[in-house]
């Protein structure tokens, strides 16, 4: 008796060789076109045996898997189920457990991280490629911690009250690169270390390129920082945290000095001249007071709420502009955000930190990728597409792989408009090779 169905089609299996992940092929002919592949040969540690799999099989498909959408170790199963895909890049997948040991070995303290620090490398070179393709050479550096919750074995409590980590990222604001990454312990405060980090990136700009502005939340308002950007000419928004000593400047301005926000109801800003103990130059407090409009339940008045940042930015610059362009760093949290859940650096696959750190640092290099990519080879237009409209329009394209002769063909089935995408790009990854 035929078993009745809702629609009317039959299920047949296929012996051709197909993709469904098509447009991953382009990005693996991006790593290949600006170096990456050989990047990650040349800085990773070799195989401790003749038997042994060189590290770039390992961390190439872990790079093109996190692009395509995986989220976790065991989707590496997908791509190794994905016959077109693998011979279209002469993949080799690695298992998972293979994998896992892999990340171990890769992050091991006893072994001082050789592969951790390799990574390092090849993420610093990546973001040289795409900067020095770039027309400019100022840059903004947005410098901030993100909270990841993970209840595994080395995690530990944050700030905020869960088990996690607490990584260090600094972002340029003016591609989206991440040009930094520090993988740090979910009970590091997010002050610590930030003079380093920023530091840090600064050596890590191409040469002809530099850091100009630098902005970030009330973590990294230190006299060290401060008086740091003072002596390298750095222009600087910094939140300011309300500590006596700010709460005394507030209450000294004047009424006539405070004035009503443009566009904003309820709101005056005003601003001030003010020092810490420790840094050598005065700076501008810009000050925003808003008022409550909402009673309490106890009937009391509206409140006020005031709202300080610190800053060394031009005379030029007025106190609204100014705290504008402060506002901005709502860019770099749209990053981190892109980055974390964009990529599935939310879900850790391993026990150890270390480990965990290498996965980590290999979704940064990732998400750099697709930046690159993106700014490098697709059309314009396409530059603020997230990684997951690039999933839908692009990577998930289905695709038959033949082979004639000594070529490997791809045949897009997806109609002229991706095909000349398709070509576009290759013709666009060409050219990054070519000298010049």
């Amino acid at each position: 008796m035929t078993q009745q169905t809702v629609l009317p089609f039959k299920l047949e299996m296929t012996d051709e060789v197909l993709t469904p992940r098509a447009g991953l092929a382009l990005v693996g002919e991006y790593l290949h076109g600006l170096g990456l592949h050989r990047a990650l040969a040349r800085e990773l540690p070799e195989p401790g045996s003749g038997r042994g799999r060189k590290a770039v099989v390992y961390a190439e498909p872990i790079i093109l898997m996190q692009l395509g959408g995986g989220r976790c170790i065991e989707d590496l199963r997908i791509l190794e189920g994905d016959k077109g895909l693998k011979k279209v890049l002469k993949y080799e997948i690695p298992s998972v457990s293979a994998t896992g040991d892999w990340l171990r070995r890769m992050g091991n303290p006893a072994k001082r991280a050789k592969g951790l620090k390799g990574l390092e490398r090849v993420q610093i070179a990546h973001c040289h490629q795409v900067m020095r393709r770039e027309p400019f050479s100022e840059y903004t550096l947005d410098l901030d911690a993100t909270a990841i919750e993970a209840n595994k074995r080395e995690a530990q409590m944050t700030y905020k009250g869960f088990k996690g980590y607490m990584p260090l990222e600094g972002y340029l604001a003016e591609n989206g690169l991440k040009i930094y990454e520090e993988f740090r312990e979910g009970n590091e405060s997010p002050s610590k270390g930030l003079l380093e980090a920023l530091k840090e990136c600064q050596r890590r700009m191409p040469q002809g390129k530099k850091i100009k502005r630098f902005r970030s939340d009330s973590a990294a308002y230190q006299a060290g920082i401060i008086n740091h950007c003072e002596e390298d000419q750095i222009e600087y928004t910094i939140t300011a945290d309300q500590d006596s000593a700010v709460k005394k400047a507030i209450e000294a301005i004047t009424a006539e000095d405070w004035k009503p926000m443009k566009d904003r109801d309820g709101a005056w800003i005003a601003e001030t001249v003010h020092s810490m103990e420790h840094t050598k130059k005065a700076f501008r407090l810009i000050v925003l007071k808003e008022r409550e409009l909402q009673l309490s339940l106890w009937g009391e008045g509206p409140k006020e709420r005031y709202h300080a940042v610190a800053s060394n930015f031009p005379e030029k610059w007025d106190a609204e502009k100014v705290l504008e362009w402060h506002n901005g760093r709502g860019n770099a949290e749209n990053y981190i955000k892109e980055s974390k859940i964009g990529f599935g650096l939310e879900t850790l696959p391993c026990g150890e930190s270390y480990a965990n750190a290498v996965w980590y640092r290999l979704g940064s290099i990732a998400y750099n990728v697709l930046i690159g990519f993106k700014r490098l080879c697709c059309p314009p237009e396409w530059m603020y597409h997230t990684v997951a409209t690039l999933r839908w329009r692009l990577f998930e394209t289905a695709a038959r792989v033949v082979k004639h002769g000594r070529s490997i063909i791809l045949k897009i089935a997806a109609g002229l408009e991706k095909y000349n995408l398709f070509r576009e790009i290759r013709e666009n990854i060409s050219a990054l090779c070519r000298p010049g």
